[in-house]
């Protein structure tokens, strides 16, 4: 891949490539052990569009979802909320202008939606299409070749059931194609021969749902676990080299509470965990001032391994482990189920990729669709993520259809309306 890169010569294809690290700033991180010294020791992998939140709705709740209400979204953030979505079918549209601050044609587009097969069984599906931009082609020598449209994309579905009256599983199934090339499939660089990646994953997840008190409470808690993108590892050079997918866990809590007959509250928070090694570089300081550095041992494990391992391979031990956990915090009020206030907070640690940022939106209900609009403010100054919004629209095809004069899916319970 770095020979792609290489031939792509263009800071853009690195920086992009290196999303979840583009906010970053170098500092240093004491190791548990003595004498040595740990620094700026972000976690990498391959493909990290997957871990871009595709929607303004969860945008806008400092990336938090795992317990949210199930909408057309929920294929992202916890395919089993389908169970428990009150419509009999949907569809989302979401568009995000990607880091408009350091480039001009980066996007994020994302299709998702569902249908309910009866009161129990839910199918999901969901389309992510990431556009890189123009990126101009050279060789070793700066010589210009041509102008690449680099692209990676994901098309997933997903199967929920309802185990019991306030509980749910799910799973998906993915499958990833990433071109870094843009389109210079089969392009050579010394011996090596370089091609579009392509890697298959999938996600296991559960969703709790009860309300706190009885039926007639007011209160109501729900919780979800997510184990995403567990798969293959992916390779551009037909497997000379691999790299990890961003395999994650993510696990989440909302508390809802009925303020008025026409209003609402909800506070949600979300903790996440790359499943992957942690690099082990570590940097030495010796006595006479001179460095030296470890290389990395965790990049040849095998994806199993690497899942378990991941718990207990950094190098500065419980407090790096500790450090690789991300934290989001959400708050969303609803007005009569027509006007939506939305806020959050993301934060990562400073060693780990630095991302801090608040988080805004709205969200308006029109007959029969959903719009909503989310802004990210981050919380450094000169921040490639300052400024980004996102765009959504929901449509409720159930109502739609019913609007249109045609009958109800007849497997549509009171409940669900």
């Amino acid at each position: 891949m770095n020979n792609i890169i290489h031939k792509i010569s263009s800071a853009k294809l690195i920086l992009l490539v290196l999303l979840p690290l583009i906010t970053c700033s170098l500092s240093k991180a004491q190791s548990l052990a003595t004498g040595q010294e740990v620094r700026y020791n972000p976690i990498t992998t391959a493909v990290p569009f997957l871990t871009i939140t595709p929607d303004s709705r969860h945008g806008a709740m400092g990336d938090a979802g795992a317990a949210t209400s199930p909408d057309a979204n929920a294929q992202h953030w916890n395919p089993s909320k389908y169970a428990f979505v009150g419509d009999q079918s949907g569809i989302s549209l979401s568009y995000t202008p990607w880091l408009r601050q350091l480039v001009s044609d980066v996007n994020l587009a994302y299709l998702s939606g569902f249908v309910k097969l009866d009161g129990l069984q839910t199918l999901g599906s969901s389309l992510r299409y990431f556009s890189l931009g123009s990126i101009r082609q050279t060789d070793r020598n700066g010589t210009y070749l041509s102008m690449a449209n680099p692209n990676e994309f994901a098309f997933d579905v997903s199967y929920s059931r309802k185990l019991s009256d306030v509980f749910s599983g799910g799973v998906a199934i993915r499958y990833i194609h990433s071109d870094l090339s843009g389109g210079s499939a089969g392009s050579q660089s010394g011996t090596a021969v370089y091609s579009a990646g392509n890697a298959f994953a999938t996600d296991v997840s559960f969703y709790y749902q009860n309300r706190l008190g009885g039926e007639g409470s007011k209160n109501s808690l729900a919780a979800g676990v997510n184990f995403s993108n567990i798969g293959s590892k992916i390779s551009y050079n037909q497997g000379s080299t691999k790299e990890f997918l961003p395999a994650n866990m993510k696990l989440g809590t909302t508390f809802t509470t009925q303020m008025t007959d026409s209003s609402s509250l909800s506070f949600s928070l979300d903790l996440n965990k790359l499943l992957v090694p942690t690099p082990s570089n570590i940097v030495t300081t010796q006595a006479d001032g001179s460095v030296l550095v470890t290389p990395d041992t965790n990049s040849g494990k095998s994806v199993i391994s690497s899942i378990f391992g991941s718990f207990t391979d950094a190098p500065g031990g419980l407090k790096e482990e500790l450090q690789e956990v991300t934290v989001s915090l959400g708050a969303e009020y609803w007005y009569r189920k027509l006007f939506a206030i939305r806020g959050g907070y993301f934060n990562e640690s400073q060693n780990k990729g630095n991302r801090k940022y608040f988080s805004a939106g709205i969200g308006i209900k029109i007959k029969t669709c959903h719009i909503d609009l989310s802004y990210l403010v981050p919380v450094q100054q000169n921040n490639p993520l300052a400024n980004t919004i996102r765009l959504s629209v929901l449509f409720n095809l159930d109502r739609i259809l019913k609007s249109s004069g045609q009958q109800e899916s007849p497997g549509k319970t009171d409940r669900d309306k």
